[in-house]
């Protein structure tokens, strides 16, 4: 009976190694944690550190970030509207005036690079700055009446259906990209009937519209007709207020019927509606 009972407890040399691996893994493992806090001892925050390099940005004029809703609330704290040249005008009179620190870097940006402000509409052109904060400020913002008179009274007027890029790009507010979308779309017009056409260029909305209008003039007799009696597809198809389908169907119809006999004989075709007509009009003629 004992040597069964030996028999089943003895161990091989294999086993035994074994078996001294497990419990050395084992002893590893309960000790890990204690010698992970030996070795990383946390170390304390220097607050000193932290004050200051708060002191260093107050002192360059930049007050450090809070979240959203902190910083909302501590620009809007010290609301008080008043007379101000928004050139240059340093952060905290911005923050008095009641805007947030990220509107005011916006505007920063803007005179980093190097823009000004020298009209109101200016001020109105910031991204940061919503429709209800302009209304608001409006009224406060004070621009030399001389500076303003003087960008007036030498304000450059040009004729948009002949100036070039080089022309363009002297106006105020049109960069060299801007003169190549007008006159590229001045081409496939085939000129500009009205100013307000300025719109449909890329890029070029109604409020950036009504802060150049006044640097145009428009010559009508400068403006290229087509004759739809004698176009064919490949005249027609750049036309901007015609689609394709559109341009197919006015040639079409007139090989099918004939010339046409006016202008507005062209409201037969049955996908040109009168909207269309009105716009295509000027451009287009029997002749």
């Amino acid at each position: 009976m004992k040597a069964r009972i030996k028999n089943y407890l003895l161990l091989t040399k294999t086993e035994w190694n074994g078996l001294i691996v497990l419990v050395l893994l084992i002893a590893g493992a309960l000790a890990a944690p204690a010698i992970n806090r030996r070795l990383n001892v946390e170390k304390p925050v220097k607050f000193k550190k932290v004050d200051l390099a708060v002191a260093e940005l107050q002192r360059a004029g930049v007050k450090p970030y809070l979240n959203d809703e902190e910083e909302i609330a501590s620009a809007h704290l010290q609301v008080k509207l008043f007379k101000f040249n928004p050139n240059k005008l340093p952060v905290e009179s911005w923050q008095r005036l009641g805007l947030s620190l990220r509107q005011i870097k916006g505007i920063k940006n803007y005179e980093a690079s190097g823009g000004r402000f020298i009209t109101k509409a200016d001020v109105k052109k910031m991204y940061t700055l919503t429709a209800e904060d302009y209304q608001r400020l409006q009224p406060y913002i004070n621009l030399p009446a001389d500076k303003q008179l003087n960008i007036a009274e030498h304000r450059l007027v040009v004729e948009l259906n002949t100036a070039d890029s080089a022309t363009l790009t002297k106006l105020k507010g049109i960069g060299p990209a801007f003169a190549h979308r007008i006159i590229q779309y001045r081409t496939r017009l085939g000129g500009f009937y009205k100013k307000q056409q300025l719109t449909e260029v890329f890029g070029l909305d109604e409020i950036y519209y009504k802060d150049i209008q006044q640097q145009f003039t428009v010559d009508r007799k400068r403006i290229k007709k087509r004759n739809v009696n004698a176009a064919e597809y490949e005249d027609l198809k750049n036309f901007p207020y015609l689609s394709y389908k559109q341009v197919n169907a006015i040639v079409q119809y007139r090989k099918q019927h004939g010339n046409y006999e006016s202008v507005e004989e062209l409201s037969n075709v049955a996908i040109i509606d009168l909207a269309t007509l009105k716009k295509a009009g000027p451009y287009l003629t029997v002749q």
